[in-house]
């Protein structure tokens, strides 16, 4: 029986959204799974593909999907629990929520340090930064952009070696520091921008949770600043004491 001979009185797109979140809920379609094309669906369900798409655009809304230009439909994975802690590591933390981390340098700029920025890095206004935008990702799916600034000086040739080890935590070791800590952490929201949309799969108008942090080393030098646009859908921050 299709759902248009059923006399529900529900309108045709919500008992398609309802038949497909049902799928996702009974593992008939798995987390990250591609979903069938919209003609597919339109012939399983015996409707056209304005209700389709309708019903499609109603799930990303609620994040249960995500569309992926040029790719198709994909279901979303759950929202990623992100421990808010005095040792926050991104690939630790995706590690430990069973999906697998990684990441990739955008692009990296040599820039000198704002005000702001020097104060936070324990510097002289003007001092030479090292800049580096990288996205990261869980399971394939973007997570979030940061852009991080280091000291030029402490860490010369940083970028060459995020681009060749894509790990922040990594980066530092190679210059001999191995372990660190976060000193601060401020969270807001915004609505991201066409740049981190593309970049991150979201559709323009969608909600970004902002991460302004500083890291330091066990004697509490500043080692570096990031700022970090996480996809809200996608994480659910916890914060942790201790």
């Amino acid at each position: 029986m299709s759902i248009q001979d059923k006399p529900t009185g529900v309108a045709l797109w919500r008992q398609v959204a309802d038949g497909i979140e049902r799928g996702i809920a009974d593992g008939t379609y798995p987390s990250g799974d591609k979903l069938p094309g919209e003609t597919e669906i339109a012939e399983i369900y015996r409707v056209n593909r304005h209700t389709v798409r309708r019903a499609l655009a109603t799930l990303a809304e609620r994040g249960l999907v995500r569309a992926e230009r040029g790719s198709g439909t994909y279901v979303e994975a759950p929202k990623l629990t992100y421990p808010l802690r005095s040792r926050t590591r991104f690939s630790e933390i995706v590690g430990a929520g069973g999906r697998e981390p990684d990441g990739k340098m955008i692009e990296a700029f040599t820039e000198t340090a704002t005000r702001e920025l020097a104060k936070q890095l324990g510097l002289k206004t003007g001092a030479a930064l090292v800049r580096i935008e990288a996205l990261r990702f869980a399971d394939k799916t973007p997570i979030c952009i940061g852009t991080t600034w280091f000291s030029a000086d402490r860490f010369p040739d940083a970028a060459e070696v995020y681009a060749r080890l894509n790990s922040t935590t990594k980066l530092l070791a190679h210059y001999g520091i191995r372990d660190y800590r976060r000193h601060s952490t401020r969270i807001n929201a915004a609505i991201v921008n066409a740049t981190d949309a593309a970049r991150l799969d979201l559709a323009l108008g969608r909600s970004v949770l902002i991460v302004d942090s500083t890291d330091v080393d066990m004697e509490g030098t500043p080692l570096k600043v990031s700022r970090s646009r996480f996809v809200a859908e996608r994480v659910e921050f916890v914060v942790e004491n201790g």
